[in-house]
């Protein structure tokens, strides 16, 4: 059989959850200790399997891909293009976006393109640039492993110290944290704790637009003097940015209000943020974040690589991307260091001077460990969803945007995979 004539005959899907060394907080709720993830199989007449990933906040997303097997038997995985409109054509998706289910179905194709051509998917994005994708450290605050408060991160030193510990380990020389979560004199205490902490080095800060208009410009403020990649999502919306930015003197960026093309068309029209960041998954793939990439090449605005909460499969789709923008100016985001292990041959991918290189093989260049996919869909099996919406420290509390009710940064909690327990 020639690869012209190759067609997709199945897909499978596995949901696994891996353990994190710790519960991660966030502005809307918790990472509840695990992260849970729908790992695609696309099956070929050739004899090739592709690797999709996608999240799905908690949730396994089997019973939606389960829906597309009609969609895609018979397809030719090189046919890019047909396959967005086949499964994510933007007036249908307005009764059903699949645009998240696309990226994943879209990562597979592109595996089983390489493989059956023999080189790695940079290569079919135009070449690398660079061996590999740098990265910055991703900082949240975190509920205890266990009863003695291990892993806990709540206050000014151990956050610092956190820092320093991967700044050791990984070599990262950039600095995230995600707030949103308490009060914001707490977390302008502790960013600025770390810039101390870290001179030379530089730092981004993200509440997940939990802030008001006032309050993201009066934060915004008090953080201008410091070495600031950018300040990431202060508040909701494409006007509220703009409010912001027009009155704080640090570039705005986003994960949130600019991830598809007619948002970015407006940005570029009324600019609110100033550096996109490009995420494989909510753009609904690899190909749509190169062709925004090279509108935002066009038009001098800034870019960077998201993270939302990969394991091994959608990494690699995320170092082939970044090693292809000539653009990327900024490290990219990973939650992969918070994971204690994966679901690819040979385990996690390694940072080297606070980058990882991107997989060497065919296709994405990763493959599945056969013993962890069962070891971490049994994981899933027994524990199942969480509630990544919800503060297992704070029943009956949900977020709202703007939020004024934030977490008590002196009440220490641990986290036993269930429920929050007072240290």
């Amino acid at each position: 059989m020639s690869i012209a004539q190759m067609r997709i005959t199945d897909i499978r899907t596995t949901t696994v959850a891996v353990p994190l060394e710790a519960a991660l907080r966030h502005a809307n709720g918790c990472h509840w200790g695990r992260f849970i993830r729908t790992i695609v199989e696309v099956d070929t007449d050739a004899g090739i399997t592709g690797l999709g990933e996608m999240g799905g906040g908690g949730e396994s997303a089997e019973t939606s891909f389960r829906g597309l097997k009609n969609y895609l038997v018979g397809h030719d995985p090189f046919a890019l293009e047909a396959l967005r409109f086949l499964i994510a054509n933007p007036t249908a998706g307005l009764y059903n976006n699949r645009t998240q289910l696309l990226a994943a179905i879209e990562f597979a194709c592109l595996d089983i393109v390489g493989q059956a051509l023999g080189v790695p998917v940079h290569a079919l994005l135009g070449g690398k640039l660079r061996d590999a994708v740098p990265f910055a450290s991703y900082l949240f605050f975190r509920f205890g492993g266990d009863s003695t408060g291990c892993h806990e991160v709540r206050t000014v030193d151990q956050l610092v110290s956190m820092a320093r510990a991967l700044k050791a380990s990984c070599g990262f020389t950039s600095h995230k944290l995600k707030g949103g979560v308490f009060p914001p004199r707490h977390e302008l205490a502790c960013y600025r704790a770390l810039s101390e902490a870290l001179p030379g080095d530089s730092f981004r800060y993200d509440p997940n637009a939990a802030f008001s208009i006032e309050e993201a410009i009066r934060f915004g403020r008090a953080i201008a003097d410091l070495t600031n990649d950018y300040y990431e999502d202060p508040t909701w919306g494409l006007n509220g940015m703009r409010q912001v930015r027009a009155a704080v003197p640090i570039r705005l960026a986003t994960n949130t209000v600019v991830v598809n093309f007619e948002q970015l068309a407006t940005n570029l029209r009324d600019p609110a943020v100033d550096v996109v960041l490009l995420d494989t998954t909510f753009w609904g793939g690899i190909r749509p974040c190169l062709k925004a990439a090279a509108v935002c090449e066009t038009m001098q605005t800034g870019i960077s690589v998201h993270s939302s909460g990969e394991l091994g499969v959608q990494l690699a789709t995320m170092l082939h991307l970044g090693v292809v923008l000539p653009n990327l100016t900024f490290a990219a985001d990973a939650h992969y260091h918070h994971l204690v292990d994966d679901v690819i041959a040979g385990g996690k991918l390694k940072y080297e001077n606070g980058a990882i290189r991107v997989p060497a093989g065919p296709g994405l260049g990763v493959r599945l460990d056969r013993d962890k996919m069962e070891t971490y869909a049994a994981l899933y099996r027994r524990l199942g969803d969480y509630r990544y919406d919800r503060d297992p420290a704070r029943p009956g509390w949900f977020a709202t945007v703007p939020n004024s009710a934030w977490a008590n940064p002196e009440a220490a909690f641990w986290f036993d995979g269930n429920s929050a327990r007072a240290l």
